[in-house]
């Protein structure tokens, strides 16, 4: 039943426009309003990326889970990236943890553990 409603609707709304574009309007009554897709407000100003830190040898990374889609929907996206870091760079540390408050929380103890414990960086997001 869906396959023969669109066919027919597609001819209903060709039957349309050809019988709008017969009508006997003169050229200065025809007249059609164009809108202009393009963002009239000025983008924001971009801030540079963070300088690179280099080799990772011997330093500490986050891998911060937000916890979208629940808990446990993207945590072993992050188990499997701390095992690559073990089995292929062993010396860094790898510190795995999720945000107390979800993906929609702030979570001013776990940024305050990054700082503290000196982390050569941080990979804050969701796996899955």
């Amino acid at each position: 039943m869906k396959g023969k409603i669109l066919p027919v609707g597609f001819l209903l709304a060709i039957v349309a426009v050809f019988a709008a574009g017969c009508t006997t309007n003169s050229s200065e009554d025809a007249l059609i309003t164009v809108l202009n897709p393009a963002i009239s407000s000025p983008m924001v100003e971009r801030a540079p990326l963070a300088p690179r830190a280099g080799s990772l040898e011997g330093k500490t990374i986050y891998l911060v889970d937000m916890q979208w889609g629940g808990p446990d929907a993207g945590y072993s996206v992050f188990e499997e990236m701390r095992k690559w870091f073990s089995a292929n760079m062993p010396s860094v540390q790898v510190v795995l943890r999720r945000t107390r408050n979800g993906w929609m929380g702030d979570d001013p103890e776990l940024r305050k553990e990054i700082v503290e414990k000196g982390a050569a960086g941080a990979v804050i997001g969701i796996g899955g």
